[in-house]
């Protein structure tokens, strides 16, 4: 039996599966603010998935976070959404309240683990599109983290000079124009989670929508052409809360692709539309690959 956890910036989502991926429990709680709070609550779906799985079982957790994960001792850094302080032990304070081992990593990295093992694929991109925005990278089946851990982190590469501050600290960072967060500034959901709405709105004739949707799938193709240009995986996938739209977005954003490559003999020679997949939407991805990182 592998757990696994899904730390995000609004949801805690926990999962049971057994060693061929099969799932077998999920516990889902909203995500709180700050270092100890989001330890209780990632303590508390602990304690409900052994519950729901009938027995103590998973003396090893699998848990993807956002931010800087130090993997080795288990610290997370800049997890900016959720309000965890710099150099905090994660790893440690919840594994003390649960008597398990926890095995760290960034939440992009579990969900990119996770995407390639559900779609066969040992060389990807993934681009994680919810509160914030993030890459992951598994080149030839290994995941690339980076020598201060900090590969992927596209989220904070300043476009616009002149664009709203981001929660990192500088301005007009690409995650805020290519997020789940960005959506709900331009579109509030009112109830509904705001890209399902902005979508549902733009298929329903609203010109309004339709003129935020492309933009929104033109910044969002800016990140696959950054992702595709740096290190030229066999496919970009796209995940996290934003793509549970489903096909209407990976379209969006090859239709997006396409136009920026008209121009451009060298960007259409790349294929970058045609390399374009979404994660299973059936699947809680980010949380299957945590918990495959406990497995490892």
């Amino acid at each position: 039996m592998l757990m696994g956890l899904d730390i995000g910036g609004t949801k805690i989502l926990g999962v049971v599966a057994s060693v061929e991926g099969d799932l077998l429990a999920s516990v889902r709680v909203a995500s709180p603010t700050g270092g100890d709070q989001v330890v209780a609550s990632a303590a508390e779906v602990v304690e409900k998935l052994r519950a729901a799985a009938g027995g103590p079982g998973a003396g090893v957790v699998g848990v993807g976070i956002p931010g800087l994960v130090d993997v080795e001792h288990g610290t997370v850094r800049h997890a900016v959404n959720l309000g965890v302080a710099d150099g905090y032990p994660f790893s440690e304070r919840l594994g003390a309240v649960t008597g398990a081992r926890v095995v760290l990593d960034n939440d992009a990295n579990a969900a990119a683990l996770g995407a390639a093992a559900l779609l066969g694929e040992r060389d990807l991109g993934y681009l994680s599109l919810g509160t914030g925005l993030a890459a992951a990278l598994v080149l030839d089946g290994v995941l690339r983290r980076g020598s201060r851990n900090a590969a992927g982190e596209i989220g904070h590469i300043p476009v616009d000079p002149a664009g709203p501050r981001c929660e990192c600290g500088q301005v007009g960072c690409l995650e805020t124009v290519a997020s789940g967060s960005a959506i709900a500034t331009l579109w509030p959901g009112d109830g509904q989670p705001a890209a399902q709405a902005l979508f549902d709105a733009a298929a329903a004739g609203s010109v309004e929508a339709a003129a935020v949707r492309d933009r929104f799938a033109a910044r969002v193709a800016d990140a696959v052409r950054l992702v595709a240009l740096t290190v030229d995986p066999a496919v970009v996938v796209l995940g996290g809360g934003v793509a549970q739209v489903g096909e209407r977005l990976r379209v969006a954003v090859a239709h997006a692709l396409a136009e920026q490559a008209a121009a451009s003999p060298f960007l259409r020679s790349l294929d970058l539309a045609g390399r374009l997949r979404l994660a299973p939407p059936d699947r809680p991805v980010a949380a299957l690959g945590a918990a495959l990182l406990g497995a490892s």
